[in-house]
C-alpha cells in the first residue's frame, strides 16, 4: 500500500512515526483490530489526529471504507529499497540515499544537485519552504546548506519573499 503522502515511502518517516508514543500505540491498536473510535482513548484530539496523520503519511496504515488498516507490504517495500553501492557518477557521493560529501568539482556537484532537484520537486509544483525542507531531509540533516546550493546553482527557484520554491522553467 502506498502512503497517502506525496513524499513516498521512506524508512526514516516510518521510524520517526514509530518513535512517537501515541502513533506507536495507535499502530499497535490498529494491528490488534481496534476501530477508529477506539483508538487512543484519553488522548487529546489534537495529539490523536497528529498520530493518525503520521501513521497514514508514513504508509504504516491506510484508510479504507471500513476504517484504518495496517499495510501488509510496508516493511517488505522498505527492505526492497536497499540501495546498491555504485561507485560512479553522483551516486558515489550518497550512502543509503543520503549525501555523505559534496563533490569538490563544480560540474560533479551540479550533477548531484540536478539529480536531487529532480527527485524533490516535479515540474510546475510550488512548494513551501517547509515542504522543501521536509523533502531535503531525505538527503541530509543540513537542509539549509542543500537548499542554498540548489538555489545558487539555479536548480530551484525561490520567490522574492522566500515563501515558495519551484523548479526553474527553461
Amino acid at each position: 500500500m502506498a502512503p497517502s503522502d506525496p513524499g513516498g515511502l521512506h524508512w526514516r518517516r516510518v521510524l520517526a512515526t514509530l518513535g512517537n508514543s501515541h502513533a506507536r500505540t495507535a499502530y499497535a491498536q490498529i494491528l490488534l483490530g481496534a476501530g477508529l473510535p477506539e483508538l487512543l482513548p484519553g488522548v487529546k484530539e489534537q495529539q490523536r489526529s497528529r498520530a493518525l496523520a503520521a501513521l497514514l503519511g508514513s504508509g504504516l496504515v491506510a484508510r479504507t471504507p471500513g476504517g484504518l488498516v495496517p499495510s501488509e507490504t510496508v516493511f517488505s517495500e522498505l527492505l526492497a529499497q536497499q540501495p546498491r553501492q555504485p561507485q560512479t557518477g553522483p551516486d558515489r557521493f550518497l550512502r543509503l540515499g543520503r549525501i555523505v560529501s559534496y563533490p569538490a568539482n563544480r560540474a560533479e556537484r551540479r550533477r548531484l544537485l540536478e539529480r536531487i532537484a529532480g527527485e524533490v520537486a516535479a515540474p510546475g509544483e510550488q512548494l513551501t519552504e517547509q515542504q522543501v525542507n521536509e523533502r531535503l531531509l531525505d538527503y541530509t540533516d543540513d537542509v539549509v546548506l542543500l537548499r542554498r546550493y540548489l538555489v545558487d546553482f539555479g536548480l530551484l527557484q525561490r520567490t522574492r519573499s522566500g515563501s515558495s520554491y519551484c523548479l526553474p522553467t527553461d
